[in-house]
């Protein structure tokens, strides 16, 4: 497993609140205090992710965590697309949609989560995930022809092919590796932001052991105390 190629820009495409919290917060913090810039665009606003409250009222606290979440990890520029939780559907409107924010973004590389049908020890990936894993990929290509979504050049969107790579989070096949030894403290401290959704899942839940345990697996594979772990699919050249 290798460490990760230099970067400068990264676009994190995720579907809900929480996502990027759950396993990759520690490598944000790492690259945002190292002088990188990641910016966030989360497809939904997790309304439907707490069973306890309704969708009206999920929705705005779940954006206001994912914003304070972002920050404790040093990210101020957190979109949202507000497409609707749970039933985010696979088409041209999602991938015209992450396509225009990376020709506004720019980024060198993207991340998301897996688009395997499971993770871990066969347990279901959702849907969601699934669907903006796929779609992200897609707009990452889409982003450097000008002959797909054309309105976006009447919006001053021109073609961006300077993504080189997209890195999935919880793939059952990682490539690299980031050494967050130093960096667990903010990750945990990241996911704690999303407090009515730990409350709401109606089990007990310790984010620290979760995070410790999630990267101190990843340190095994990539030989460090603690890891973040990712799979590379290459972009650039193809």
């Amino acid at each position: 497993m290798e460490p990760m190629p230099e970067w400068q820009r990264m676009l994190a495409v995720v579907a809900h609140p929480d996502d990027l919290e759950y396993g990759a917060a520690s490598a944000i913090a790492r690259w945002t205090a190292e002088g990188r810039s990641v910016s966030y665009l989360l497809v939904t606003r997790g309304e439907a992710g707490i069973d306890g409250l309704s969708p009206e009222k999920a929705g705005p606290i779940r954006e206001d965590e994912q914003r304070a979440s972002a920050a404790v990890v040093g990210v101020e520029d957190v979109t949202f697309l507000d497409y609707p939780d749970g039933t985010v559907a696979y088409g041209v409107d999602l991938r015209a949609d992450i396509t225009a924010h990376i020709r506004r973004v720019r980024p060198d590389v993207l991340l998301t989560t897996t688009g395997e049908l499971t993770y871990g020890e066969r347990s279901l990936n959702q849907a969601d995930h699934r669907v903006v894993s796929l779609a992200a990929l897609d707009a990452a290509r889409d982003a450097g022809n000008r002959w797909i979504h054309r309105d976006q050049l009447d919006e001053g969107l021109e073609p961006w092919n300077g993504v080189e790579h997209v890195y999935l989070i919880g793939t059952p096949t990682p490539t690299h590796g980031v050494d967050v030894s130093d960096w667990l403290d903010k990750g945990i401290a990241s996911l704690c932001q999303h407090r009515a959704y730990l409350d709401g899942l109606g089990r007990e839940f310790d984010p620290e052991m979760f995070i410790r345990m999630m990267t101190a697996h990843g340190g095994q594979l990539f030989g460090s105390a603690h890891a973040v772990v990712l799979e590379q699919i290459q972009l650039a050249g193809v």
